[in-house]
């Protein structure tokens, strides 16, 4: 009796160059990571001597999250062929993958500080503190949003599979009877 061989930790297989999915474990750490960092950083520094939060940040992250989500829908439809749209690039869905990607991550590290520097506020009680906390709070929503968005523009960019590829031959394998 044989066991399969798995390959090396850290070494070359066959699917080590694969990109997959995002991992939701890997962007559930990421953001409990950078709640813990903005809680420690914000609870050491002298809070009122820091300038009221902008609201730009928030502005940029629910933007990115819009286009995010309009790139999703466009690509599905472009990807399923529907009428009226012409077919997509690939090179274009490769570059959305790593835009959803990179998206996803950077915005669960943002969503983790917001909701760190949002509990923070939360448990505070000086005047600076009650007039930051709808700042803190729209960053929050408006990452976890973008973190939503990333998500459904990288799944948008999957192939779908079709029944009848199964039974199809690959033209580059030979037939029988073919040398």
């Amino acid at each position: 009796m044989t066991q399969a061989k798995s390959p090396p930790p850290g070494g070359s297989g066959p699917d080590r160059s694969r990109m997959g999915p995002t991992r939701i474990s890997t962007l559930l750490v990421a953001g409990l990571a950078a709640a813990a960092v903005a809680w420690l950083l914000i609870s050491t520094l002298y809070y009122s001597g820091i300038p009221q939060l902008p609201w730009l940040p928030v502005v940029t992250l629910a933007g990115l999250a819009v286009l995010e989500a309009y790139a999703a829908i466009n690509t599905r439809g472009r990807i399923e062929r529907k009428p009226g749209r012409e077919p997509v690039n690939p090179l274009l869905v490769a570059r959305f993958v790593v835009l959803a990607k990179a998206s996803a991550l950077a915005a669960s590290i943002f969503a983790g500080f917001y909701a760190g520097l949002t509990g923070w506020l939360f448990v505070e009680t000086t005047r600076a503190a009650l007039d930051d906390r709808p700042a803190a709070g729209g960053g929050l929503l408006a990452s976890l949003a973008l973190v939503g968005a990333a998500l459904w523009l990288e799944r948008s960019c999957r192939v779908p599979e079709r029944p009848d590829d199964e039974n199809e031959q690959d033209p580059w394998e030979s037939r029988p009877g073919q040398r």
